[in-house]
C-alpha cells in the first residue's frame, strides 16, 4: 500500500509530528511519501526529517495563488508514486487534494484537527475547509468533540472516523534533575516548582487567563515559576500583561523551542488554558512523561484528561478554577506523582502510535475495498 501526505508545513509542530509517527509505526509494507506547499522554503525543515527517516519528501514548485498549476503538479506525483490513497492536512491540502485525487483515480481523506478562528483571515480559512470536508471519501477527526464540529458542518456520520492522535514513544522520558537546575537557572526569580505551558501565542489559546491566575496560586504557592513556550501575535501584550501585574522574573517568555522534550519531563506540572483544541500533542505529551496537567474542558481535551486523575479540567476563560487546580496539585505531591503516573499508563494503553497506525489500516483498507467495488 501506498500512501501520500498533502500539507502546507511552516514549522514541525504538531501535524507534522502526527505524520512521521503514522508512517514509522505502519508496517514495512506500507510506503510513505509526504508532499508539502512550499511556503516560501518554511516547509524544508520537516521535508528533511521525512527524508532523514527513510521516506519520500517532495516540495511542490506550485503554491498560492497558483493552486490549479498545484493540483496538476500533485496529480503527476501521485502517479509518479503510484499511491493508493490521499491523505489532506488543512484546508489549503483539501482545495487542492480532492480534484487531484479524482483525477488520479484514488480515495482521498481529510484530517481534521480543529478550526481555532483565531483571525479574520484563519475564521475565512476554516470556512473553506468546513465547504470542502463533505466532498472527501473519509474525514478523520482527531477526537470526538472535533467529530461532532466536523458533523454539525454537514459531513455524514459515515463519513466521519475518529482516530486519535497519538505520542510519539521518544516522549516517554524520565525527569533530568541536572536539566531541571538549567531550565530553572533560566528564572530571574529562583523558584523550587516549575509550571510549563507552550501553545500559540494567540488569543484563542488563553494564556492572558493563566497570567491572570498567577498571582492567586504565588499566594498559596510562592516558590512556582511559570516558562511558556512558543510564539505567535499575542506575545508582546502577553509580555505587557506580566509586567503589569507584577510578574517579571516569575513568568519567562521563551519562544519557540525545538527541545521541549527535555523540558517537558522536568516541570511540576503542564497547563494548558485554551478555549478551543482538537486533540492537543503537548498533553499527549505531557501525559506520556507522567506529568500532570491543568487543562480547559475543550475539545477532545476531556477525552485525554480524566478529571481527578490524570490531571483536572476547567470551564475556560476561568482564571478562578484554574488557579485552584494548579493550587491543588503544587500544595500536594502525593496527589501529583500518583496523577503523573496515572497520566502515563494511560498514553501507554490507548495513545500510542500502535494503536494509531492499526486504526487508520483498518480505515484503508474500507475505502480501497469501496473503491474496487465502484
Amino acid at each position: 500500500m501506498r500512501l501520500v501526505h498533502l500539507t502546507s508545513s511552516r514549522f514541525f509542530g504538531g501535524p507534522e509530528r502526527q505524520m512521521l509517527g503514522l508512517a514509522k509505526a505502519l508496517p514495512s509494507d506500507c510506503e510513505t511519501a509526504v508532499v508539502s506547499f512550499a511556503e516560501g522554503g518554511r516547509c524544508d525543515a520537516f521535508l528533511d526529517m521525512v527524508r532523514s527517516a527513510g521516506f519520500v519528501a517532495r516540495r511542490l514548485r506550485n503554491d498560492t495563488p497558483h493552486l490549479f498549476a498545484a493540483r496538476k503538479e500533485l496529480t503527476a506525483l501521485i502517479r509518479e508514486f503510484r499511491a493508493d490513497i490521499l491523505l489532506c492536512h488543512g484546508y489549503k491540502a483539501d482545495l487542492v487534494g480532492r480534484p487531484a485525487a479524482r483525477l488520479a483515480g484514488i480515495p482521498v481523506v481529510a484530517v481534521s484537527r480543529g478550526w481555532t478562528g483565531e483571525t479574520f483571515k484563519v475564521r475565512w480559512y476554516d470556512r473553506i475547509d468546513r465547504l470542502f470536508l463533505h466532498r472527501m471519501d473519509c474525514v478523520v477527526c482527531v477526537s470526538e468533540g472535533q467529530a461532532t464540529k466536523v458533523r454539525a458542518a454537514g459531513v455524514p456520520d459515515a463519513k466521519s472516523r475518529v482516530i486519535r492522535n497519538a505520542a510519539r514513544p521518544e516522549a516517554f522520558r524520565d525527569p533530568d534533575s541536572a536539566m531541571r537546575e538549567r531550565i530553572l537557572a533560566g528564572v530571574p526569580q529562583p523558584g523550587r516548582r516549575l509550571i510549563l505551558a507552550a501553545g500559540r501565542l494567540s488569543s484563542d489559546k488563553g494564556f492572558h487567563i493563566l497570567i491572570d491566575a498567577i498571582p492567586t496560586v504565588l499566594a498559596r504557592a510562592p516558590e512556582a515559576r511559570w516558562i511558556i513556550c512558543g510564539e505567535g501575535a499575542e506575545r508582546a501584550a502577553l509580555e505587557q500583561q506580566v509586567r503589569t501585574a507584577g510578574l517579571t522574573g516569575v513568568v519567562v517568555f521563551v519562544g519557540f523551542r525545538t527541545d521541549l522534550d527535555d523540558w517537558m519531563p522536568n516541570a511540576d506540572l503542564f497547563v494548558l488554558p485554551s478555549f478551543t483544541e482538537g486533540l492537543p500533542n503537548v498533553l499527549l505529551e505531557a501525559h506520556a512523561c507522567g506529568v500532570p496537567v491543568v487543562a480547559t474542558a475543550v475539545g477532545g481535551t476531556p477525552e485525554l484528561v480524566r478529571d481527578g486523575e490524570t490531571g483536572y479540567l476547567v470551564p475556560p476563560g476561568d482564571a478562578a478554577a484554574l488557579a485552584d487546580r494548579i493550587i491543588r496539585l503544587l500544595v500536594d505531591d502525593g496527589v501529583r506523582r500518583q496523577m503523573g503516573a496515572n497520566a502515563r499508563a494511560r498514553v501507554r494503553e490507548q495513545f500510542t502510535f500502535a494503536v494509531q497506525a492499526r486504526q487508520y489500516l483498518e480505515l484503508f483498507e474500507e475505502l480501497l475495498t469501496a473503491a474496487c467495488a465502484a
